[in-house]
């Protein structure tokens, strides 16, 4: 069973930098996508970022040009570099995992949450302004 491990977050000031990663314990990690979904207080759960089994990578236009996704396939492990953050960006973010999928994705798949079954345990974000 594939099981999502996270780390990062906190507490940040406007402007500043925060590095979320989640590692992967599964077996098929190279042969899934990943993603990465944040949900504040009375909002929906969002597509923050995501990065398919080919490398490429999706954003959503809010954090696009100040989010990048990788992904260490030795490792097992995605990362989500966060700069010039904003109070906005305040959330619970989870990573998610496909299952064995198509070696090129498209946004549609990527950003949709019915295409992940495993979730991380969620990772706490806030944004001072």
């Amino acid at each position: 069973q594939v099981q999502l491990v996270q780390s990062g977050g906190g507490l940040v000031q406007a402007g500043d930098s925060l590095r979320l990663s989640c590692a992967s314990s599964g077996r098929t990690f190279n042969e899934a996508a990943t993603g990465w979904f944040r949900q504040s207080p009375g909002q929906e759960r969002e597509f923050v970022a995501g990065i398919d089994r080919s490398g490429a990578t999706y954003y959503a236009d809010t954090v696009k040009g100040r989010f990048t996704i990788s992904r260490d396939n030795a490792k097992k492990m995605v990362s989500l570099q966060m700069n010039s953050l904003k109070p906005d960006d305040t959330a619970v973010y989870y990573c998610a995992q496909t299952p064995r999928t198509a070696f090129f994705a498209n946004s549609d798949y990527m950003a949709s949450q019915k295409s992940y079954v495993t979730w991380g345990q969620g990772t706490q974000v806030t944004v001072s302004s």
